[in-house]
């Protein structure tokens, strides 16, 4: 009988989840709604339902042996999301125990960023690595960092969130209550918000000035650096260069081998990754000058979260 885990990426929108063999193989995946119910409990009843109708397609004689969940502000020593700002959710919620209401085996929890470090870890390009850290671009940014092949969580479970460093003293307005954070620069909505202050100085020459604020979104600001819109090329310069310097930071704290980036906005290629490493070499001092390797996901297309949410389970097993 083939073992199985349940993996589930929790988004402020939508939820993914998926049925995982050990070879990271998706039998049967689905999603469901995070942000049409008011509380956690209602939320879980029905994608408990929503499991519940994705085994029926799994085909083959199976066996359920954990559940790993990758949410926002999920506390893995605890089980438990807690204030997280972009869920309809309140102060700490006992995730993984409720769970257990629906399957009876042991369910593991960590926020979203640990869980895609921990799908390229085991499935991806940092297969074989020790040291690396995994940075998401997405609506926020996130990270993972491993050292020594395992995940650093901290005292508290919440530590690695580069996300909400400080770049700008004063700097812009963030969900979480500061100002200045990396993730209000270096996101989906942090190069948008650039773009428009360029175009506040210097609009000419740009297709970008023709969008409205709630119009614009980072794949079309690819798409016009693409086509040499100097709006654009400065925008992800300008991004390339507040994140190259912040990664200096985190190789001074742990030497990584690697840095993955994955996401919309890692999808960029090149107008991203260039301007990213020529900063990062920068500011790097010398005994990490050309020694760390800024590369894609190996996960690019496939759902890192919930093949990492599902290694929560594996990589103990």
């Amino acid at each position: 009988m083939k073992e199985v885990v349940i993996g589930i990426d929790i988004g402020g929108t939508f939820t993914k989840f998926g049925f995982v063999d050990r070879e990271g193989n998706l039998l049967a995946e689905g999603v469901s709604p995070t942000d049409a119910f008011e509380g956690a409990e209602a939320y879980l009843e029905h994608l408990a339902g929503e499991l519940k109708k994705a085994e029926g397609r799994i085909g083959e004689a199976y066996r359920i042996v954990g559940v790993g969940i990758g949410a926002p502000n999920g506390n893995y020593h605890k089980g438990t999301v807690e204030n997280a700002t972009n869920l309809n959710w309140k102060g700490i919620v006992p995730l993984a125990q409720w769970f257990r209401r629906y399957y009876d085996v042991p369910v593991k929890l960590t926020n979203d960023a640990n869980a895609a470090a921990l799908g390229e870890m085991i499935y991806g390009g940092a297969k074989g690595m020790k040291d690396f850290i995994m940075i998401t671009l997405g609506t926020g940014l996130g990270s993972g960092i491993v050292v020594n092949g395992d995940l650093v969580y901290g005292h508290d479970g919440f530590a690695g969130e580069l996300g909400h460093v400080n770049v700008q003293r004063g700097g812009r307005a963030c969900g979480c209550g500061n100002l200045g954070c990396l993730e209000t620069y270096v996101s989906a909505p942090g190069i948008k918000r650039t773009v428009f202050e360029l175009l506040a100085s210097d609009h000419r020459g740009s297709g970008l000035a023709d969008y409205s604020f709630n119009e614009l979104n980072s794949e079309m600001i690819y798409e016009a650096a693409k086509k040499g819109d100097p709006i654009a090329l400065r925008a992800f310069d300008i991004t390339g260069q507040i994140l190259g310097a912040k990664l200096a930071d985190s190789v001074a704290h742990t030497s990584p081998e690697a840095i993955f980036l994955f996401g919309g906005l890692a999808k960029s290629g090149d107008f991203i990754f260039h301007p990213t490493k020529k900063y990062m070499e920068e500011s790097l001092m010398g005994t990490f000058k050309n020694k760390v390797r800024l590369m894609p996901s190996g996960l690019m297309d496939k759902n890192a979260a919930i093949l990492g949410a599902g290694a929560l389970i594996w990589k103990d097993k």
